[in-house]
């Protein structure tokens, strides 16, 4: 009966480690999908430190879960010893390390608020200053997007226009119209968007554009992100029972 039970429990060890390997797989596939993704993602994640450091540790992370997945499936077919007791420290580290991402994550959360937002693209956006970063960056996400300042064009009444420029309150050339939302694409009517006509203006702010677009990437990582610290929670639960009913 004590053999039977070991050897599921080697069996049960092996397929959850099988499911850490595909969630690491996951992972680090996201993770490096979100930083090298050239629609537009990349800038995102850019304009904000919080997130660019997120994706990075989850591309870490994805990494790790995805070599502990494998040695963990060779430690429960080989019942090794050794590599269970290495395998449980190691997923106990990053079970930690994913708690603390998650509760962090949760706290300054309320830092990518609309009003964060907002408030920090009235103080550092510099129109079509391409050299600033954080205004190259903004010109990109609004050009991929096909969207206007964070709420709307409203955003950039406060913003001092450009010297040369006649128009008291004109938006920036990245919230005009384009035949294809990308830098190279051509202008619908730049001349009568910069006028002021609507018509050839993107109206819609880019938070609630770009939360529509995540809502179900977000929803879809929160549930892999539970399912990971679940399986690996029982991982470490098979791995030590394994590791004493070894003689």
């Amino acid at each position: 009966m004590e053999g039977d039970c070991l050897s599921c429990m080697k069996y049960l060890m092996f397929l959850f480690n099988f499911f850490i390997f595909l969630g690491g797989a996951c992972l680090l596939g996201l993770g490096i999908w979100v930083i090298v993704d050239p629609t537009g993602f990349r800038e995102i994640v850019a304009a904000n430190p919080l997130l660019f450091t997120g994706a990075y540790i989850m591309l870490a992370m994805g990494a790790m879960l995805f070599l502990l997945g494998f040695l963990g499936c060779c430690g429960a077919i080989r019942e090794n010893k050794c590599l269970l007791l290495f395998f449980f420290m190691f997923i106990l580290l990053i079970f930690l390390a994913e708690l603390s991402a998650a509760i962090l994550a949760f706290i300054f959360r309320e830092n990518l608020t609309r009003e964060f937002f907002t408030k920090e693209l009235k103080k550092h956006y510099q129109r079509n200053n391409d050299t600033d970063v954080f205004s190259a960056t903004w010109n990109s996400v609004m050009i991929t997007f096909a969207c206007c300042g964070v709420n709307g064009p409203e955003d950039f009444e406060a913003i001092p226009h450009l010297p040369h420029s006649s128009l008291e309150k004109a938006i920036p050339e990245a919230c005009c119209q384009r035949e294809l939302q990308s830098r190279e694409g051509m202008f619908v009517n730049k001349e009568d968007c910069l006028k002021g006509n609507e018509r050839f203006q993107n109206r819609q702010g880019c938070y609630t554009v770009i939360l529509n677009s995540f809502e179900t990437y977000v929803y879809l990582a929160g549930a892999l992100a539970i399912g990971v610290l679940a399986i690996e929670l029982f991982a470490m639960i098979f791995a030590m029972c394994l590791f004493r009913g070894i003689q």
